[in-house]
C-alpha cells in the first residue's frame, strides 16, 4: 500500500478490525471495478485507502471528491506547472486533515449517542429557506446549481446539527464568561463603541496639471467659484452637474461613497467638519485639481455604554472562545485516536 506514517498514536500496526475493513474495501473495489480518473494529476488510479481513522477510513475518491472544486479553481489561476503542483498538494493535505477531524467528530457523536430527527431538519431547512427569503422551490433550484440533490442537503442539515449538539456537549458547556471580560474587551476596544458619523460624499472636480498656463489655471478656477456661488445660493446639486458636467468644461462629477471622517485627508477633514447633509465646500486646490465636496447626506450612529454593549460582547468573546476550545478538543481527540495517513 506504500508507506505509511504515524500522526497520532505511535503503536505501528493496523487493528485487526480495520484491517477486516480495509481488506474488504479493495476486495469490493476489484469485484465492481471501482476507480475515480486522478483529476489533480491526468492519470487514472485505483480508488485505494489515504487514511485510517480509528474504525474509519478515508478514501482517494473521497478526499479527490473534496478538493476537486479547489483543484478546478487553482487551474484556472494560470499559474505556472510547479506552483499550481505545489498548490494542489498543499490543499489536498489541508483537506484530508479537515476529513480526518470529520471523522473524529462523527465518531464522538456516536459514542455519545446523538441523534437528529426529520423534524428536526425540517425544521432547520424552514429557518435557511426564511433566512434567505426562499421557497422550496427556490432552495431547490438553488441545489440543483450546486449540483446536489435534497436528499444530499438534507444530510449536510443532518450533519452540520449533530456537531452543533456535540459541541454543546464537548466545548460550549464548559464555557464561563465573566462580567470582568467582557469588561475588558469593553475597554480594549473603545473605538468601536463611540459615536459614529459617516458622510456621503460627491464631488465636482476640474483637473488643473501643473502644466496648464497661469492664465489657464485663473479660467478654470473661475469656473468652479461660479459652480460653487450656485451650489450655496441653493441650486440643486443635480441640476448643476447636468449644466456643467463634460462638453465644454470638461468637467467631472464622482459618487464617492461613504466615510467617516478619520478616513479623509486633513484637507477635507477640515473642510467639511462644520457642514451639514446638503451644503458643500468652497473650491479646494487638490493634488488632483480644483474641487467642490458635495455633503449628501450624513449617518450618525449613537455610540453604546456598558450595559447596551454588553451582550455584542458576551457573544464575541463566546465564539472566539469556542473557536479556540474547539480547536484544543480536536487536538487532544486526534492525540487519543489511532491515525494514519498512508502515502
Amino acid at each position: 500500500m506504500g508507506k505509511i506514517d504515524i500522526i497520532a498514536n505511535r503503536r505501528s500496526y493496523i487493528p485487526l478490525p480495520m484491517r477486516k475493513k480495509i481488506i474488504l474495501f479493495f476486495i469490493l473495489a476489484f469485484l465492481s471495478g471501482a476507480h475515480v480518473y486522478g483529476e489533480l494529476c491526468g492519470a487514472e488510479v485505483v480508488d485505494r485507502v489515504v487514511a485510517v481513522v480509528n474504525e474509519d477510513i478515508v478514501s482517494l475518491s473521497e478526499l479527490t471528491k473534496a478538493v476537486q472544486p479547489y483543484a478546478d479553481k487553482i487551474k484556472s489561476l494560470g499559474y505556472s506547472p510547479e506552483k499550481e503542483r505545489e498548490t494542489l498538494f498543499k490543499v489536498r493535505e489541508d483537506m484530508l486533515e479537515q476529513i480526518i477531524n470529520r471523522k473524529l467528530t462523527d465518531q464522538a457523536t456516536k459514542k455519545y449517542k446523538l441523534s437528529v430527527s426529520e423534524k428536526e431538519i425540517d425544521n432547520a431547512l424552514e429557518r435557511i429557506k426564511e433566512a434567505n427569503h426562499h421557497t422550496d422551490e427556490d432552495l431547490r433550484r438553488a441545489l440543483e446549481k450546486d449540483n446536489m440533490s435534497m436528499e444530499e442537503y438534507r444530510e449536510k442539515v443532518r450533519e452540520n446539527i449533530l456537531r452543533s449538539k456535540l459541541l454543546n456537549i464537548a466545548v460550549k458547556s464548559k464555557i464561563v464568561i465573566t462580567r470582568d471580560d467582557v469588561k475588558s474587551y469593553y475597554e480594549n476596544h473603545k473605538d468601536s463603541y463611540q459615536d459614529e458619523k459617516r458622510y456621503h460624499l460627491q464631488n465636482i472636480v476640474k483637473k488643473a496639471g501643473y502644466s496648464l498656463s497661469a492664465d489657464d489655471r485663473k479660467a478654470v478656477l473661475l469656473i468652479m467659484e461660479e459652480i460653487y456661488t450656485r451650489l450655496r445660493d441653493g441650486k440643486p446639486f443635480d441640476e448643476i452637474t447636468r449644466d456643467y458636467i463634460g462638453g465644454t468644461y470638461d468637467i467631472m462629477s464622482l459618487d464617492l461613497g461613504l466615510f467617516k471622517a478619520n478616513e479623509l485627508s486633513k484637507q477635507i477633514q477640515d473642510a467639511i467638519k462644520e457642514l451639514k447633509a446638503g451644503e458643500c465646500t468652497k473650491v479646494l486646490e487638490t493634488d488632483v485639481g480644483y474641487q467642490i465636496i458635495y455633503i449628501h447626506t450624513i449617518e450618525e450612529k449613537p455610540g453604546k455604554s456598558f450595559d447596551e454593549a454588553a451582550p455584542e460582547i458576551e457573544e464575541i468573546l463566546f465564539r472566539e472562545i469556542v473557536d479556540k476550545k474547539f480547536m484544543a478538543w480536536i487536538d487532544q481527540l486526534r492525540q487519543k485516536s489511532h491515525i494514519k495517513i498512508i502515502k
